[in-house]
């Protein structure tokens, strides 16, 4: 009986001192962070236009001006809306005949043709543009201009029926002379993130899809290596082009398991990982074309894209064109029912929640049965897609002297099961945390930036802390605690929209709480 009564204190002594200990712990946590606790309003359903993040609409070939207006009808909703309210970018997937149609000519600077309308269209209505350049012309003709092989471009024909149907030998010097020059072009009016979005920046193959690539004549019987010797070079040389001419925007390159070979499907060719490895090395993010196609997207596939989860974004593209061209019922999955594309819309969901992506899309053609039948997939890609970035705790003094250092501690989450890319050669940690000092016009006096802090280290359920110490050197008076996350290359201007409910400013800025300065 004295043991065990014994035991009992000792046993309660233990609890106490756990309990004592518990609390002391979070006591000291409290204490730690100096100044007055701000918690913003998370914001989980709104759409913010951010960069590699979000739905992105398709391009309309047409460029009429109508086609931005376009409504879709939405049963949940009980109303009708437009996808471009839903949509963070414009993707331009065109020829470069269309660009380009003759030596010096480009299409986009001419306000009369249907591609300079795209582009001002998604311009006007505040939508960056991103593009994808296809040259291979055996499905869907005369891709690359007829003036690149009247001046001797070499070139496969894989039908004599249809002769306009040319694919260029992306090693053939003439070819890559005029390419290098279109593209020098384009680089001097979209080199330029507040325009341009991404780049689709390979664009070889079978609709530019980086998959069955011609190098030499078929019939010819190629040895492999020579193809793979091929295959390497036209990667290094166009990566190098792209690379050279849009330093400042996030370049795309397809993932799957024959990129650049000259076979479409098939097992995984063994160069596949160490060539993509590469291209991402050199600069490159990532994108696929067949997102819900479970005979193209494979082990292989979601294998790679998880081994660069959160190192470089996944952009997503669906598979099957659900509105007419493509018998999606026959995909091996079993899953999807003869007149039922919502099944499809469920598979891409599911692949891309799989693979962490930061873009979904609404492609033409396919973009009706997103809102009609899939809009709560819809609404959760918004609210649980890409990144969603706000502060949950910031600690800011009420009143300090002018002249002294302030300790600001300040608390981050990502709310979306993508990520942040800020760590991407073209952004190269350009985006911060910073504070600003407002005054009673609103007007920046006074930015004090965390160069400490790194967004793209932010993950879901993870939040992240930070203690930024920095002088206040402004004139006596009552200013307002701000927050942003700003871009260091644009004079630590607001560059990412926050995903929070309160009082932002026009420029970006999120208030917080007054301070006197004395």
């Amino acid at each position: 009986m004295n043991y065990k009564i014994t035991g009992l204190k000792t046993l309660a002594v233990v609890m106490c001192l756990s309990v004592f200990a518990c609390k002391k712990n979070k006591d000291d946590e409290a204490t730690q962070a100096q100044g007055t606790l701000v918690k913003p309003n998370y914001n989980r359903s709104s759409v913010f236009r951010n960069p590699l993040n979000g739905w992105v609409m398709y391009g309309s070939g047409s460029g009429l001006a109508s086609y931005w207006d376009t409504e879709y009808y939405v049963p949940d909703l009980g109303k009708r809306v437009k996808a471009i309210d839903y949509a963070s970018a414009c993707y331009i997937r065109t020829s470069w005949a269309t660009f380009n149609p003759a030596n010096g000519v480009y299409a986009w600077r001419d306000p009369s043709t249907a591609i300079y309308k795209m582009i001002k269209g998604a311009e006007s209505k505040g939508l960056p543009i991103s593009f994808r350049i296809v040259v291979d012309g055996r499905d869907q003709g005369l891709n690359t201009p007829q003036f690149v092989f009247d001046a001797g471009a070499k070139f496969y024909l894989e039908n004599a029926a249809y002769p306009t149907r040319k694919t260029p030998y992306p090693q053939d010097p003439i070819f890559r002379q005029y390419y290098t020059k279109f593209i020098e072009e384009l680089a001097k009016d979209f080199n330029d993130p507040k325009k341009t979005a991404f780049i689709d920046a390979y664009g070889l193959g079978k609709w530019g899809e980086a998959h069955n690539v011609i190098y030499f004549d078929p019939a010819l019987n190629t040895p492999v290596a020579k193809i793979e010797e091929a295959k390497e070079e036209v990667m290094d040389w166009i990566s190098d082009l792209y690379t050279r001419t849009f330093p400042k925007i996030p370049l795309a390159m397809n993932y799957h398991r024959v990129v650049g070979d000259p076979v479409s499907w098939g097992s995984a060719n063994p160069n596949s990982d160490r060539l993509l490895v590469k291209m991402i090395n050199k600069g490159y993010s990532l994108r696929q074309d067949a997102f819900g196609m479970t005979d193209y997207y494979q082990s292989w596939e979601k294998a790679f894209a998880k081994a660069w989860n959160f190192k470089r974004p996944i952009l997503m593209e669906g598979g099957w064109i659900t509105s007419g061209t493509h018998r999606y019922w026959t995909d091996p999955s079993g899953k999807y029912r003869e007149g039922h594309p919502e099944d499809v819309r469920k598979g891409e969901f599911d692949a891309s929640l799989e693979a962490a992506v930061n873009t979904m899309d609404f492609r033409i053609g396919d973009i009706e049965s997103w809102f009609s039948k899939s809009f709560t997939l819809v609404q959760r890609f918004v609210s649980e897609g890409g990144y969603r970035l706000y502060p949950d705790q910031v600690y800011l003094p009420e009143k300090l002297n002018s002249g002294t250092e302030a300790t600001i501690t300040h608390r981050w989450r990502n709310m979306g099961f993508g990520y942040f890319p800020n760590n991407i050669p073209q952004w190269n940690f350009k985006y911060k945390v910073a504070f600003a000092l407002l005054d009673a016009s609103g007007a920046v006096k006074k930015v004090l930036l965390d160069k400490a802090s790194e967004p793209s280290t932010w993950m879901k359920s993870a939040p992240t802390k930070y203690e930024l110490k920095a002088n206040v050197d402004v004139p006596a008076g009552t200013y307002t605690w701000a927050v942003a996350i700003v871009d260091t290359t644009d004079g630590n201007k607001p560059g990412i929209k926050l995903s929070v409910n309160g009082d932002i400013t026009t420029e970006g800025w999120l208030k917080l709480i007054n301070v006197q300065v004395q």
